[in-house]
């Protein structure tokens, strides 16, 4: 005798629609110190290209359907990198967003820095939570995980949970910004590194043969191109 069976709806995508533009879009923004390696440079220039190209493709952004955009940044593996290293990192990321405040409050982006805060700098911190208000108001999303560590979120948003436990009520502490639609990571790897576990589940995995300062908008372009072309059927 045959059985009908369903799949629990718990364990579907919130936001299951089939599109072909992706709402919510994931980049590892990997390979910079590749990038200046490769061109006999240290590391802190390669950095310095990555926040220039990611200038130049936020207009892109804004212009495109997509809803959200979360960015990986700094992962809470990487203060194992040189001090002197890190450091150049955190200013670095302090005055690029300083930098992005205009662009990001004249095309109503909301920003807001995700991940453990008690280990950065206070300029940081303050920066950070600046924009955050400064943008506010904003109808798409600019997310920028800083100090990130998915399985820390996991385990911190699980323990949060009150009652019955569900992967709504997980969701919700994540967060609650929706599935990712399309994970980009650049750099010449292919793994996740702890980025986005839970929210990357049904993800469109799109792996570039390219170093982040190399991630032109041509190529932003071919990705969601690429995306348009998949088959989401999410097991069904």
């Amino acid at each position: 005798m045959h059985h009908q069976t369903s799949s629990p709806a718990s364990v579907t995508p919130t936001n299951f629609v089939l599109q072909s533009t992706p709402q919510h879009v994931a980049i590892i923004m990997d390979g910079n110190r590749r990038w200046a390696k490769q061109r006999g440079l240290p590391a802190a220039f390669g950095y310095r290209a990555g926040i220039n190209r990611l200038r130049e493709l936020l207009p892109q952004f804004v212009q495109s359907q997509v809803e959200t955009l979360t960015l990986f940044a700094f992962s809470a593996a990487n203060w194992q990198r040189a001090e002197t290293e890190v450091c150049e990192l955190m200013r670095l990321a302090e005055q690029a967003i300083y930098q992005f405040a205009p662009i990001c409050k004249k095309h109503l982006i909301q920003v807001e820095v995700i991940g453990r805060q008690d280990r950065l700098p206070k300029s940081l911190i303050e920066e950070s939570a600046e924009i955050a208000q400064q943008t506010a108001h904003g109808n798409r999303r600019l997310r920028i995980a800083f100090d990130y560590s998915s399985r820390e979120s996991i385990l911190a948003a699980a323990a949060k949970v009150e009652g019955d436990f569900s992967t709504r009520k997980l969701s919700e502490n994540l967060g609650d910004v929706g599935d990712v639609d399309l994970l980009i990571r650049t750099g010449k790897q292919q793994r996740l590194s702890d980025f986005l576990l839970w929210e990357c589940a049904f993800a469109e995995l799109y792996f570039p043969d390219l170093y982040w300062p190399d991630f032109t908008a041509q190529a932003l372009d071919a990705a969601i191109s690429w995306y348009a072309g998949r088959n989401r059927t999410y097991g069904a």
